[in-house]
């Protein structure tokens, strides 16, 4: 074995699951090492990536439950994790092999399901005083700054004046930013725009957390770059059909929408982040073509290892998976859920925690 080139060994290494990669520390130091490396961690994180290796699905409904996507016929497994035995677990975000869990706005944890690692987030109060304004909602966000080698989860409290409550002008917010590289939170500028969607959270993509915002009598995408902490509008695609709802996602690192209505259902992916030109309309299905089951919003979530399909959560019920070329439905993976409250995708990793 010691004949071997330490980085051939590496690379065998970094196209294992991480379970056996555990397991594989203790054949000796310098396999302990390695793997415990930040460069390696980092190399397995991307070689999963890669290759669409070493990925579950993660249904969050009081509890949490994983998926296998490699062995969809195989049933929800529960999981034991940091959270558990309180009140509902909510999934704030998936980035890097780390689960970002919310059971209330003082029980927050990031969450390595892998290692079975966790770090409880510290309590921050909120510092938003104004007479006359009350507390409409609170959203999150969790993702990656490449900038500083750091994870940060974001929480947004937003107010509106008891003078005009719903409106989109009278609205204020506080925001506060976590750092897990130095474990505490700090307040920042105000988020400017009016958040929709109540029930969604942020997503992630490009180094930045993504909402569907009112801004100029239309609903936009509005971003907070993590690496900048700074605001910005992202262009949306040019739509034929005005009368639509649009939700923001994520797919294999792609800003993407949603646009639906009730005669139509459109995916857009924007393949060169901030540029306008390249959203490209990925499907677009109707109840009126042939072969196609029906449904009203289809969430993308992941592509086949071939590239050709996409599993979507049809109208928060099922998955199915989608097949691009042949523009059909191909086979649906069942859940005895009447409802699938959240999805994440997850992919497996050494990323440690504090």
């Amino acid at each position: 074995m010691s004949e071997i080139p330490l980085e051939l060994i590496a690379d065998i290494l970094s196209r294992l699951l991480v379970k056996p990669l555990l397991q594989f520390r203790c054949v000796s130091k310098s396999w302990c090492a390695l793997i415990d490396s930040p460069h390696f961690i980092k190399s397995h994180l991307n070689q999963s990536i890669k290759t669409n290796t070493n990925r579950m699905l993660i249904l969050s409904d009081f509890d949490l439950f994983s998926v296998d996507l490699d062995s969809p016929n195989d049933d929800e497994l529960e999981l034991d994790h940091p959270l558990k035995n309180q009140e509902d677990t909510i999934v704030i975000g998936s980035c890097d092999g780390l689960l970002c869990l919310r059971k209330s706005p003082t029980d927050i944890a990031l969450w390595n399901p892998s290692t079975k690692k966790h770090h409880k987030l510290p309590v921050t109060p909120i510092e938003f005083s104004r007479d006359r304004w009350s507390c409409d909602d609170t959203r999150y966000g969790f993702g990656y700054d490449s900038v500083s080698d750091d994870y940060k989860v974001v929480r947004i409290t937003v107010y509106s004046s008891e003078d005009d409550v719903g409106s989109f002008d009278l609205f204020d917010s506080e925001v506060k930013v976590y750092s897990l590289k130095l474990n505490t939170w700090r307040r920042i500028q105000a988020f400017p725009y009016y958040l929709l969607y109540s029930w969604r959270n942020a997503t992630f993509a490009n180094g930045a957390l993504h909402w569907a915002v009112w801004e100029t009598d239309q609903v936009s995408i509005a971003a907070f770059d993590l690496g900048v902490e700074e605001y910005r509008l992202v262009p949306r695609p040019d739509y034929s059909n005005k009368m639509f709802e649009m939700d923001v996602g994520v797919l294999e690192g792609w800003l993407c929408v949603i646009c639906h209505s009730s005669s139509i259902c459109d995916l857009w992916v924007m393949k060169e982040y901030g540029v306008k030109e390249s959203w490209t309309r990925l499907f677009s299905v109707s109840p009126l073509e042939i072969n196609i089951s029906p449904f009203s919003i289809a969430r993308p979530l992941a592509f086949s290892r071939s590239g050709v399909e996409v599993i979507l959560l049809q109208d928060a019920q099922k998955f199915v998976w989608y097949d691009l070329k042949m523009k059909t439905i191909t086979k649906e993976i069942k859940v005895d859920w009447e409802k699938i409250e959240g999805v994440f995708i997850y992919f497996g990793s050494l990323v440690p925690l504090p």
